[in-house]
């Protein structure tokens, strides 16, 4: 594999994946490098959307591609938000779209009538890779932890400052960034997609 299709018009989210692919040798685009439109999330997993993403990008460009889906499950909101993680922080503005964060933290601290500090819950992300020949593979990572409130802490994204990873008492965003992302389920993930992509060259040598 030389070429690897990120199926993100998310450039932070492509720089991630740079970064954490570099020792591969393999060149990394993005959605955006092909002007992709982005395809409507209908699955009810994170495999599905991930898998939906990953085939719509592939089949466009004829590249290998990696597209991943992650989300928030709070167990006693019975998983949710879920696959709905980015929804909830949804708004309009102006007649802009935009995603407002602290709003969607608010709301899982209001459904759970006030965060108590030992609401279990866990960042789930699923990795999906698509081969133009119609090949996949589905890698992935889970971060366990539990909910703090109010918010803490200035690095990190997403519910990040309401995240307690299991083992720590600081929130993910709290954490070190290279910390964070050594430990996250997204990293997890990638470590098992490298894992995939090693085994398939050793099995070719």
């Amino acid at each position: 594999m030389k070429e690897l299709l990120i199926a993100t018009h998310n450039q932070g989210k492509v720089e991630e994946f740079q970064k954490m692919l570099s020792d591969l040798n393999i060149e990394i685009k993005s959605a955006a490098d092909f002007n992709l439109s982005e395809p409507v999330e209908t699955e009810s997993t994170f495999t599905g959307n991930a898998l939906l993403k990953a085939r719509a990008a592939c089949q466009a460009t004829g590249l290998p591609t990696l597209a991943d889906d992650s989300g928030l499950c709070v167990d006693a909101l019975d998983g949710a938000p879920g696959i709905h993680t980015a929804d909830w922080a949804e708004t309009q503005g102006h007649g802009q779209k935009g995603r407002d964060f602290k709003m969607a933290m608010k709301r899982v601290n209001d459904d759970l009538g006030g965060i108590k500090g030992d609401e279990t819950a866990c960042f789930m992300a699923v990795l999906a890779l698509v081969y133009p020949d119609g090949r996949e593979e589905v890698f992935e990572g889970r971060m366990d932890g539990t909910l703090t409130w109010p918010m803490r802490g200035e690095n990190g994204h997403g519910y990040d400052p309401i995240f307690v990873p299991k083992g720590y008492d600081i929130t993910a965003s709290e954490m070190n960034p290279d910390k964070k992302n050594a430990i996250s389920h997204r990293a997890k993930a990638v470590a098992k997609f490298k894992k995939y992509l090693e085994q398939k060259n050793a099995d070719a040598a």
